[in-house]
């Protein structure tokens, strides 16, 4: 009798051919109310998957990552299955799990309304009701052809499958899609679902091959679920960095430089602050700041390897009947720098840093606001140094990430370790020795991660950082890279205390990332309610009457000597309305002026959040001010 081996230690006895619900009912009732399917050796399959020898069996539910992947797959099929009972000449073609939710890609359906959509989503829980139960069957190729012999879209799959690896799972005995799994059980577990918008798609993302209509939706195992994360949309949609952008005045942007940020007055002072914070942190951790060309040879380019593996993401010009690029990143003029003098272990390691803007081509259908743009600037650095220097280096940056996040901003973050791609330069024992260094400065500076395998830089492995906002969602911001090639490909070299040339390491590195996208992801974060040392207008001075104008605004240039930005507003409305615009800015600071406080030299104090306090000495208001920007207060 096979022995299965759970998680928990249990070991079971089973007779062979049980299925995973059977064993694991064995081990707990109540678990298996909350199971979807199970891992098997590794291998996700589903609760009716029956076991034929030893093994170790992991129950899968809601709350895990696969279990989410496979609830919303599953719930692509729900939505394919009620789409062609409505829409029966429709071709179904393929309905992937995302991020958040699913979608399903159609051909041959008429340009669907939100009534539509309404009746799609009556049809799936009708379909729920039925509690049909999902079954898998494997196939070989020429029976998989015959069941999708109207469908090409499935007929090009089909052939693309190895043999001995096709299967379709049927909902009941009246429909079934090619797939290869696992799924629920029954379509009667999908009890809470939404379908959120519909878009056009191409056939495998391909503008030359047919035009198809595609469904998105979410789904829970629960209507409580269902309703939090609809909650979550909707006040992730009031912190929209677009309309708060808009609403106070941040950046715009225009159709003739698509992907090109502006940043307006009240943008700029948020960007120059965050700037203004990071040359702060580089005096005291040795960075040199360095400003580098926008326009480079492609000889360049092809001697850093960016041609060969970067190229389609370069905006490409005619210069002088030569081809140049726009700089899409700064780590190969960085080096040119390195190479314009002789270098000495003793000048090791240089850490080189650059505000300097970047191009890339990103398609147009991608780009979105802030967070997905063509132009753009990182706080980007480069250090050079030793194999020797690594581990100390790798620490520093590690703490530099502690600092901007945790103990600046207050935020979390996951690191993912993203080892050696598919496509990449140099000799794998290169990678391994780069991969071994930042797994061993993650595990000495106690920071929790995951492997994120075949994700690193084509030139070398890398730490990303997934930082977390108030609403729980995740941004990929911070990254830490270990370089050997391109010094190798440019022939970097410095002279060792042992007399001979050696060459150097380079270590990539950003700690806010683009930092468009961290004003983006900051203006999310805080519902455009930025620290006081962040806010464009941190004052704001709202006079009664025509006759306190002058009072109010000489109090703001005091103010502004102070370091204190502060604006007066004497137009000509009520103070109520002066009032409701400044709560309309998320200015931090309102104080009305009045007869009362000219005369009394005091001030009544009002915060964006409604408190209020009269009587307060200037000075004492001034101060308490300055303090919050010093100190850099959340």
């Amino acid at each position: 009798m096979p022995k299965v081996l759970f998680p928990n230690g249990n070991l079971l006895e089973v007779p062979a051919g049980t299925t995973v619900t059977e064993a694991i009912r064995q081990l707990s009732r109540e678990l298996l109310h909350s199971c979807i399917a199970a891992e098997v050796d590794g291998r996700a399959v589903d609760l009716s998957f029956r076991i034929g020898k030893d093994c170790k069996l992991i129950p899968i539910t809601f709350d895990s990552p696969l279990g989410k992947e496979i609830f919303w797959h599953s719930s692509a099929h729900l939505l394919a299955h009620a789409v062609v009972r409505l829409f029966p000449r429709a071709k179904p073609t393929i309905g992937p799990p995302i991020e958040e939710g699913f979608y399903y890609d159609f051909a041959d359906i008429p340009p669907l309304t939100p009534e539509d959509l309404q009746k799609i989503e009556e049809e799936m829980a009708k379909i729920v009701r039925e509690d049909l139960p999902i079954r898998r069957l494997a196939l070989s190729r020429e029976e998989a052809k015959k069941m999708f012999f109207a469908n090409p879209f499935k007929l090009e799959m089909i052939d693309e499958i190895p043999d001995g690896e096709h299967s379709i799972y049927y909902s009941g005995n009246e429909w079934f899609d090619l797939c290869r799994g696992p799924h629920l059980p029954s379509t009667g577990l999908i009890r809470a679902f939404k379908l959120t918008k519909v878009s056009s798609a191409y056939w495998r993302g391909d503008s030359s091959k047919d035009q198809l209509q595609r469904i998105y939706g979410i789904s829970f195992p629960e209507k409580k679920m269902l309703d939090d994360y609809l909650a979550r949309v909707e006040e992730a949609e009031r912190r929209d960095h677009r309309k708060l952008g808009t609403q106070l005045g941040l950046f715009m942007f225009h159709e003739w430089s698509p992907g090109s940020p502006f940043f307006l007055p009240h943008g700029a002072i948020i960007y120059n602050e965050i700037v203004s914070f990071l040359r702060t942190e580089y005096i005291k951790r040795g960075y040199k700041e360095v400003i580098t060309p926008q326009l480079f040879n492609k000889s360049l380019w092809e001697k850093s390897g960016h041609w060969q593996f970067y190229k389609e993401n370069m905006f490409i010009l005619q210069v002088d009947e030569t081809e140049f690029s726009l700089k899409p990143m700064n780590c190969p003029s960085h080096v040119l720098i390195y190479n314009s003098t002789a270098h000495s272990y003793r000048d090791l390691p240089l850490r080189l840093a650059d505000f300097g803007a970047l191009h890339r081509n990103e398609l147009r259908g991608v780009l979105s606001g802030m967070t997905r743009v063509r132009k753009f600037s990182q706080d980007d650095a480069h250090i050079f140094c030793t194999l020797e220097q690594i581990e100390s280096e790798i620490d520093a940056l590690l703490d530099f990430v502690r600092f901007v996040y945790v103990d600046t901003f207050h935020f979390t973050f996951q690191a993912k370790l993203s080892t050696r791609p598919e496509k990449f330069m140099g000799e794998v024992s290169q990678w391994e020795a780069a991969e071994r260094y930042l797994e061993a400065a993650l595990k000495k500076n106690n920071i929790p991660y995951v492997i994120n395998a075949g994700d690193g830089a084509f030139y070398g492995p890398k730490i990303d950082f997934d930082v977390k906002d108030a609403l729980g969602r995740a941004w990929q911001l911070a990254t830490i890279q270990i370089d050997f090639q391109m010094p190798l490909r440019f022939g970097c070299q410095y002279e060792g205390a042992d007399g001979r040339m050696h060459t150097p390491v380079m270590l990539h590195r950003a700690i806010v990332g683009s930092l468009e996208r961290f004003v983006a992801i900051l203006t999310e974060n805080y519902a455009g309610k930025f620290p006081v040392w962040l806010s464009p207008i941190q004052v704001a001075l709202l006079s009664v009457s025509d006759q306190h104008n002058n009072y109010a605004e000489s109090l703001a240039a005091t103010m502004r000597q102070a370091g204190i930005r502060a604006e007066a507003n004497c137009k000509q409305e009520t103070i109520g309305a002066k009032i409701r615009d400044a709560q309309l800015q998320k200015i931090p600071y309102m104080l009305v002026i009045g007869q009362k406080e000219k005369e009394s030299g005091r001030l009544a104090v009002r915060t964006r959040d409604g408190k209020i306090e009269n009587d307060v000495p200037i000075d004492r208001f001034i101060e308490k001010v300055k303090g919050e920007i010093a100190a850099r207060a959340v």
